[in-house]
């Protein structure tokens, strides 16, 4: 299992491979290798696998046998993604003979939402964080403050969970509608592609629960089973809840970025009334989105370890960790 120096010494690596890129090993190294019109290789970059902590792929890339060995000794993530961001292959050595944790999230009781709580305070409490951060104080600000504060104090009155996500619901409407305002915010809705501003947030979340998958990977959780986000089919409901509080470097990113015109509504096209972000626009997106989230490994990693130790010894929810922006 790591240590948090490991995840200081280690790095993302992540590859666009909008042309034809594969990665082989040589002389113990990762080499990527772009091939011209020609047929000739040219090494792009290398790095050995002892700095690395993950490989995210997004787009097509040749992955060889010597790579995946080498991933495994070294314990790399390999994450390959589509140029969606649709997972399509996801590997990582994780330690999922870890039983005695897994019979305890089997064990645990369905009602519980004690953990979920604790979760949504950590979400709302960073959004209120944001909502101060940008000084105004205009109506809308002042609202979603007021409600946000009023949220936090309903969490401790709720009794199951579809109450909660009402509650967590409410706080996040009147989070959005204050906070990109000034980007002509209508509503959110996820997978949407109803506009560029949900476009781009479904972008950085689906990054963010990649990153944070190839963490929670490392202990051994049984990443279907939630506290918050209940069973369902396929669905990834720990990683769904744990990536909760860490919304707020996305939802962050995403205003500065339209704000500084890094991203831009130009860069997205409408394809059978759905926009799409162009593909030659993809590139500094997804660079961008990494950038952000790359400073706060650490923090991610410590979040993930104290959360399942808390686990492991049935702690009270008060002891659990907290993630604040």
């Amino acid at each position: 299992m790591f240590t948090k120096k490991d995840i200081e010494y280690k790095t993302i690596f992540v590859v666009n491979c909008i042309s034809d890129r594969n990665m082989r090993v040589s002389n113990g190294e990762l080499l990527l290798e772009e091939t011209d019109r020609s047929g000739n290789s040219k090494t792009l970059t290398k790095m050995p696998f002892q700095k690395i902590l993950a490989l995210f792929v997004i787009g097509n890339i040749s992955i060889t046998t010597p790579l995946i060995e080498k991933c495994k000794k070294f314990n790399v993530a390999l994450v390959v993604m589509k140029y969606s961001l649709r997972p399509v292959f996801f590997w990582s050595d994780s330690a999922e003979a870890n039983y005695i944790l897994r019979k305890k999230q089997h064990l645990m009781d369905k009602d519980d939402i004690s953990i979920a709580k604790v979760l949504v305070k950590n979400k709302i409490t960073n959004q209120i964080q944001l909502l101060k951060n940008t000084r105004k104080k205009d109506s809308f600000t002042t609202n979603a403050l007021n409600v946000c504060d009023k949220c936090l104090l309903m969490i401790d009155f709720t009794n199951n969970c579809n109450e909660l996500m009402g509650v967590e619901g409410l706080a996040s409407k009147n989070f959005f509608i204050a906070y990109y305002q000034d980007l002509n915010w209508v509503a959110r809705r996820p997978r949407g592609k109803c506009d560029e501003i949900n476009v781009t947030l479904d972008i950085g979340y689906t990054i963010l629960f990649n990153f944070v998958e190839s963490f929670v990977r490392m202990f051994g959780f049984d990443i279907y089973i939630g506290v918050f986000h209940k069973l369902w089919f396929k669905r990834k409901s720990l990683i769904c809840d744990i990536m909760e509080p860490f919304r707020c470097i996305i939802d962050k990113t995403v205003r500065i970025a339209f704000n500084r015109n890094q991203f831009n509504k130009k860069d997205f096209m409408v394809v059978k009334g759905e926009y799409v972000l162009k593909r030659e626009c993809s590139t500094e997106y997804y660079k961008l989105f990494f950038n952000s989230l790359i400073p706060y490994k650490n923090d991610i990693f410590c979040y993930v370890h104290e959360y399942y130790r808390a686990f492991m010894r049935s702690s009270t929810p008060n002891t659990y960790p907290s993630f604040l922006i």
